[in-house]
């Protein structure tokens, strides 16, 4: 408390005294005993207030502050008891806050409900009745509701901050993050210096997606309150998306230290350490953090894939089934009573539900297995997404392919996900199933007729993934980052299905990129389309996968740290014979690796034309 601050405080205690000593005047003890109460002298509150009662056991201003006194004091029944005996004197909507304060702390939110909704009624031009009634409806997970409650305080009252956040707090929650931030900037309007109003503006900045407008957001909130372990661990999940790895670090680890049960923190830390190539560290991490809870499933998975990366198949696979569990993976899940397969037990002669449950390329990837249960005598039903049942219909051992949307399942004995074959077969390095092609050859007569003449080297290019992939920053390009690759004198195929909006005015203004995707209405038709090409560049995403699987030349386009798959320091694929892999050195820069990649490309054009 600076000088100033004191004389007020000062101040203010003289003239409640003053007051007070007027025994016969409720009123100005009842003053008196407010104004105590909100500098947190809770005694001297509590004198005012019972003499105030001394004069007028009825008086109810005097029954609410003993309610407020009873409330802070957590004798919330008493508080209860002196705030009803208020409104009983005079049906006040300030009692009917107070009642309704107590309900609520009480967790009895109905009854809060039903008074703040009474204290609205009486006063309906009160921004503070509206709060209180908006964030009991938040309670009550009545978001709509709260979202106009909010509205209506601030409309009352527009510099009500905390209805400001609350407001953009439910707004957020409602997926309306656009919305959402309209509060969020007029809270921090009317409060330049709040921490929390900083904090939750840089959260829906960075759901839509605004990374470098979050991470400063996030910044100025740890600026005014550096030891808050929540802000800390945000704003370093922001700088990682910003690839800022090494400058996350530290604020990862200040909020392990303000908070070390904080387990996000730790999963967060490892997983940058990851992205610096300082496996072992990340390693540890994980280690240490399953060893305090060893049913962290986000920790399992992640740990999991940095056993692959590094060549420990025993461990990654084993730890993979840990996906089930983890946050924000999309996972598809057969649920039966039938057991579930992971290599144990014999099959043959038994019937095997082998599920996608992963993405269109991990369905690709893995489908290589099938043909190894069928000969292990299994007869095995194959279901998969939908745009892939034509093509793997046709894989070697499928006795049945069903689509993923098909109503009901036939009759099986025991099940096995997709991307769980590896661990039932015990696969590692060195016994990875690598013949290729194991999908079947197409039917490419349509396919050459729409391409026309042969007369150059024709090249396929996939530039981005599954949007939703939660590394899909790290691997996805932009279309105009392969220009560099045009003039080289070949002729170029787009196969690239869903065409981002930024992409599709650049694909638009290539007349020399031939763009046959709206006939690709499966896999099957990409699979014939992929046949008919000497090679594919793609970046890491399904049509990768299928070039591979077809055993077509392939060169793929990787981030520094890339899938696990892919393994680290080499350019060929254990997994895919024909692939050859160009990978971001540490700078993480794609502008350099389109640049090898040209060099390559032109040097395979003009051995062609020279042959």
């Amino acid at each position: 408390m600076n000088r100033r601050e004191r004389r007020a405080a000062e101040a203010a205690a003289k003239q409640s005294k003053a007051a007070a000593a007027d025994t016969n005047n409720p009123a100005a003890l009842c003053e008196a005993g407010f104004r105590h109460l909100e500098a947190e002298r809770y005694l001297d509150a509590q004198v005012c207030c019972q003499r105030a009662l001394d004069a007028d056991p009825n008086y109810a201003d005097a029954l609410n502050l003993m309610a407020q006194l009873s409330l802070q004091s957590g004798q919330y029944e008493l508080a209860a008891e002196w705030a009803s005996r208020a409104i009983l004197q005079s049906a006040k909507p300030q009692y009917f806050l107070s009642l309704g304060t107590i309900r609520r702390r009480q967790g009895q939110l109905e009854e809060a409900l039903k008074a703040f909704d009474r204290a609205v009624q009486l006063q309906p031009d009160s921004g503070e009745c509206w709060r209180n009634f908006g964030n009991v409806l938040v309670d009550l997970n009545l978001l709509d509701q709260a979202v106009l409650s909010f509205q209506y305080a601030l409309k009352y009252d527009s510099r009500d901050v905390e209805a400001a956040e609350r407001c953009g707090c439910a707004l957020f929650q409602l997926g309306k993050a656009e919305e959402a931030l309209a509060y969020f900037e007029l809270a921090e309007q009317l409060q330049p210096n709040s921490a929390e109003a900083s904090h939750v503006r840089g959260l829906a900045l960075y759901s839509l997606k605004r990374f470098e407008d979050a991470a400063a957001a996030m910044q100025k909130a740890q600026t005014l309150d550096p030891r808050n372990p929540d802000i800390n661990n945000n704003l370093g999940v922001f700088l990682q998306r910003l690839g800022q790895e090494a400058e996350a670090l530290p604020y990862f680890n200040r909020a392990i230290r303000l908070r070390p049960n904080l387990f996000a923190a730790h999963t967060n830390k490892a997983h940058a350490l990851g992205h610096l190539h300082r496996f072992d560290e990340a390693l540890a991490v994980y280690d240490a953090l399953l060893a305090v809870d060893p049913g962290n499933a986000d920790a399992g998975w992640s740990r999991s894939l940095v056993h692959l990366l590094t060549g420990n198949f025993e461990a990654g696979w084993a730890g993979r089934e840990a996906r089930w569990r983890a946050s924000g993976l999309s996972v598809t899940r057969v649920t039966s009573p039938k057991p579930l397969w992971l290599g144990k037990d014999l099959v043959e002669g038994k019937t095997v539900l082998v599920h996608a449950d992963e993405g269109l390329g991990d369905a690709i990837h893995f489908a290589r297995y099938v043909p190894m249960l069928a000969a292990r005598g299994a007869r095995v039903i194959l279901v998969v997404p939908d745009v892939l049942c034509s093509l793997l219909s046709k894989l070697p051992g499928v006795s049945q392919c069903l689509p993923l949307s098909v109503g009901s399942l036939p009759a099986f004995d025991v099940h096995c996900p997709l991307s769980s074959l590896p661990l039932a077969f015990g696969t590692r390095l060195a016994t990875i199933p690598s013949t290729t092609p194991y999908l079947p050859a197409p039917p490419t007569q349509e396919w050459e007729r729409r391409l026309g003449a042969h007369d150059k080297l024709r090249v396929g290019l996939a530039w981005s993934g599954n949007i939703n992939h939660r590394e899909d920053h790290h691997r996805s390009i932009p279309l105009r980052a392969l220009l560099p690759l045009f003039d080289c004198g070949a002729t170029f195929v787009s196969l690239q299905k869903d065409v981002r909006p930024d992409d599709v005015a650049a694909l638009l203004g290539r007349a020399d990129v031939i763009d046959l995707t709206a006939q690709l209405t499966d896999f099957s038709q990409t699979a014939a389309l992929v046949s008919c090409l000497d090679l594919v560049i793609s970046v890491d995403s399904s049509m990768a996968h299928l070039a591979g699987a077809l055993a077509r030349p392939t060169w793929i386009l990787l981030p520094y740290t890339p899938d696990y798959r892919w393994l680290l320091d080499r350019e060929d694929s254990p997994w895919y014979p024909t692939a050859r892999l160009f990978r971001q050195d540490a700078s993480r820069d794609y502008a350099s690796l389109i640049a090898r990649v040209r060099t390559e490309l032109a040097a395979l054009v003009a051995a062609r034309q020279s042959a």
